[in-house]
């Protein structure tokens, strides 16, 4: 790869004890990711993607297998560091986007500001400028009910990006939207992977997929290479 490794996963097991037996969710998963690009994870449902989107994320962790992530090996970090992983250089987007509802669109993208202790006059700043940077100047004194459900995933995202992270999971971002609220979303995505933002992004959506530059399909735990184009 010409950019620098993001993170290396090699040998990636996740099991879960049910009753008497091992559920097997992840097998052998080998994945490496650089600096800069756009991954897709594409899987059906129960194919283990958002298993290993947590474990990305440092929500969760593996049975076995080595995860280093920007040359530190996970499995020795203690769950200080693993917070300020998740709250410093991870930036997390879900499905539902997930704002407070008593909130409005600023007060919600300054909210991982707030907890990394930065002050109101600058958060509040730097939210601004990133509700400008999603196209919702004008909806920022908005609760999340008074906006479509596209301009609230762009808040979300916006909320994720405020702090500047290294790295955006995003997990199943239009499975809640419309094809072109999705596609308006997507387009997004493209123009964030541009400024070198690395994106990992899980779906079972193949067209959505398609949207990555690179794409990796999951299925019963088990991942192979695909395709990907960058510009669908």
């Amino acid at each position: 790869m010409e950019n620098e490794t993001f993170f290396d996963m090699r040998g990636i097991d996740k099991d879960y004890i049910m009753g008497d037996e091992a559920v097997h969710v992840l097998r052998q998963v080998n994945l490496q990711v650089a600096e800069g690009e756009f991954l897709s994870v594409l899987g059906p449902s129960g194919s283990g993607k958002s298993t290993l989107m947590n474990i990305i994320g440092c929500l969760d962790t593996p049975t076995a297998g080595r995860y280093i992530l920007k040359g530190r090996r996970v499995a020795e970090l203690d769950e200080r560091e693993l917070a300020q992983i998740r709250s410093r250089e991870i930036g997390f987007i879900f499905q539902n986007s997930q704002l407070l509802p008593r909130l409005n669109a600023l007060k919600n993208v300054e909210l991982p500001l707030i907890y990394a202790g930065v002050g109101r006059r600058e958060r509040r700043k730097r939210a601004m400028a990133m509700l400008e940077r999603v196209g919702l100047a004008d909806r920022m004194d908005h609760l999340p009910s008074q906006l479509s459900g596209g301009q609230q995933q762009r808040v979300a995202i916006a909320r994720a990006l405020v702090g500047n992270p290294a790295i955006l999971l995003a997990d199943e971002p239009t499975g809640a939207l419309d094809q072109k609220t999705g596609r308006q979303i997507m387009q997004l995505f493209r123009e964030l992977n541009a400024e070198k933002r690395t994106i990992i992004m899980i779906t079972h959506d193949m067209n959505i997929a398609a949207n990555a530059r690179r794409v990796v399909h999951i299925i019963d735990g088990m991942i192979t290479e695909g395709g990907g184009t960058g510009d669908a």
